[in-house]
Formats: structure tokens, C-alpha cells, sequence
């Protein structure tokens, strides 16, 4: 993913800088998430968690930081049975709430939006407009990043049916 957008923003990075250059929190550029990596998509759903919460005059700051630690947890499910993968998805924001917990002071925004951001999987209710609205980012930005699979398998199938017509055509 290409960052330099999200850190030439300086107003994003004075909000973010200590958590992303924080040891625990770079370990999950190696767990792998959809597409991509977990550090990504948290980049991902904080930066335009921040850019639609500053339009809507919301918590832009605690958004930008609750956001980037929706999925600080370190429980991979690449290779797990449906019925752990399932547990992991249910759970993974009470892992993500406790190490955000252990490294950083949490408002009670922060922890509303860390620990709910999969509902309706997750049981908890989000209770702030803020936690509604990462719930939604973090959605979207998930579709966007596993849809890179059928892309990229429509491109390739693209490029052989060219060639194909192009060899047969002449």
C-alpha cells in the first residue's frame, strides 16, 4: 500500500506519530490481513476515519488514534479451522481494546470505538457517532482490500483473453 499520502499529511501525523513508531504497534506490518497487512489497513481506516471526521467536525484526534488501533491484537487466523476464524473475528476487539490499554491511555471515546468496531458481529453497541463511523471506514476499507483478489484475477484473465483473440484473430 502506498502510504506517503497518509504521512505527508502533518496534521494526521502529529495525532498518530507515537503509535506508529511504536515496537508493538509496527509488529503487525508482519501479520498478514485481507490483501495486504495489518499496520496497512489500520493506516488505512485511521487516516480516512480522521479526513471524514474532521469534515464533520467530529473528534478528528481520538478518531485518527482509536482507529489506528481497531485491530492491535496479535491473533492470526491464516491458519485456523472456520469455527477459531470465527472466534478470532468475534473477539478481536476486546485483544485489540486490552493492548491498546497496555500501551496507550484510551478516552472512553477511544475504547467505545476500538471495542465496537465489528458490529453487528461483535455484540457490543457502538454509543458515539465517531464509533459508528469507523465501524463503517473499517468495512469499506475491508471490502476495498479483499476485492483486490478478483481484480487482480480479473486483469490476469483480461491479458490472456487478449492475447488469445489477438493470436486467433489474425
Amino acid at each position: 500500500m502506498k502510504l506517503k499520502k497518509y504521512y505527508e499529511d502533518r496534521e494526521y501525523m502529529n495525532q498518530v506519530y507515537d503509535i506508529l513508531e511504536h515496537p508493538e504497534f509496527q509488529k503487525m506490518e508482519n501479520l498478514i490481513h485481507h490483501e495486504g497487512n495489518r499496520f496497512d489497513h489500520s493506516v488505512r481506516v485511521s487516516y480516512y476515519s480522521y479526513r471524514i471526521s474532521k469534515f464533520l467536525r467530529l473528534d478528528s484526534t481520538k478518531v485518527a488514534r482509536a482507529a489506528l488501533l481497531h485491530d492491535f491484537f496479535f491473533e492470526t487466523s491464516t491458519q485456523l479451522e472456520k469455527k477459531e476464524k470465527l472466534k478470532i473475528m468475534v473477539k478481536h476487539p476486546e485483544y485489540a481494546l486490552a493492548n491498546a490499554k497496555k500501551y496507550f491511555d484510551l478516552s472512553p471515546l477511544e475504547e467505545d470505538i476500538i471495542s465496537t468496531h465489528m458490529f453487528p458481529i461483535g455484540t457490543k453497541i457502538p454509543k458515539y457517532l465517531e464509533s459508528w463511523m469507523v465501524d463503517i471506514v473499517d468495512d469499506v476499507a475491508s471490502i476495498y482490500e479483499k476485492s483486490s483478489i478478483v481484480r487482480k484475477q480479473l486483469s490476469t484473465a483480461t491479458c490472456f483473453l487478449v492475447m488469445f483473440l489477438v493470436n486467433n484473430l489474425r
